[in-house]
């Protein structure tokens, strides 16, 4: 059995909460597929909001992920 990384569970509901205002519980009780496609329509947002080169881009959890692994 394979469990998912605390880390970024708690990284994934950070995320869907900040964005949405949706409680722990409502977050806890999405599957994993699910959350990580809120995830990603989320950061899909973001994107579309600030396509911008000038303006600080936010990133996507993914990206922010990926560069708190290689600390």
């Amino acid at each position: 059995m394979t469990l998912y990384p605390e880390k970024e569970l708690y990284r994934e509901m950070s995320f869907i909460s900040y964005y949405f205002h949706w409680g722990e519980k409502d977050v806890m009780e999405l599957p994993h597929a699910s959350r990580r496609r809120w995830c990603e329509e989320i950061s899909s947002i973001n994107s579309s909001l600030n396509p911008s080169e000038s303006k600080p881009k936010e990133k996507s959890i993914f990206e922010l992920g990926k560069s708190a692994r290689r600390l």
